[in-house]
């Protein structure tokens, strides 16, 4: 058994939940408590129990309120479908877990939306705020929120912002948008 400070693995078995409760970073199966990632092994003497201190950062998980940037991969009547890539704030890392969100119609912009396929385009990167971990719902109403970047569906060249639409340098279509503040500037 490792002892306390040791720098344990998962799956590495670190105490019985007849000596400990599981803490952060373990749980127990069949009374045996385990590591589920890798740090130090640590021990709270109030409360009994063992953790693993992770040794690094570990992948950030979407929170209610998070600024994230996704692909629109489907749009569906009334749901744009988004992978999402980065958490603002943690660009250096790729998300951990479920990495599909939607965005709802009524969560696109404070005005009515008639059709979502004029808002969203596919392969759209957008800039959202996640207001529903449990089901993965984002918003894109705030000015600074929506497409960052968009390609002609004709072309597949980035649409540049010009007089208040997108258009195509290429073929000239024009297209409209729910645009963040920071369409075509790189910024997150």
């Amino acid at each position: 058994m490792p002892e306390i400070g040791d720098f344990v693995i998962p799956g590495d078995m670190i105490g019985t939940s007849e000596e400990f409760l599981p803490g952060k970073g373990t749980y127990e199966d069949r009374g045996n408590i385990y590591a589920i990632m890798t740090g130090r092994l640590t021990y709270d003497k109030k409360e009994r129990s063992v953790s693993v201190d992770p040794v690094t950062n570990i992948p950030p998980t979407p929170k209610e309120g998070d600024i994230v940037i996704g692909r629109v991969t489907d749009i569906k009547g009334s749901v744009a479908l988004v992978e999402l890539s980065r958490i603002k704030g943690h660009l250096d890392r790729e998300i951990a877990g479920n990495t599909q969100a939607a965005i709802h119609i009524s969560n696109v912009k404070d005005s009515y939306v008639q059709d979502l396929a004029r808002e969203f385009g596919y392969q759209d990167i957008v800039k959202a705020k996640v207001i529903d971990t449990r089901n993965m719902r984002l918003s894109t109403v705030d000015k600074n929120l929506g497409v960052l970047t968009s390609q002609c569906p004709r072309c597949k060249v980035n649409l540049v912002f010009e007089n208040g639409k997108l258009k195509c340098p290429k073929c000239e279509k024009r297209e409209s948008r729910k645009l963040s503040s920071d369409y075509g500037k790189g910024i997150i």
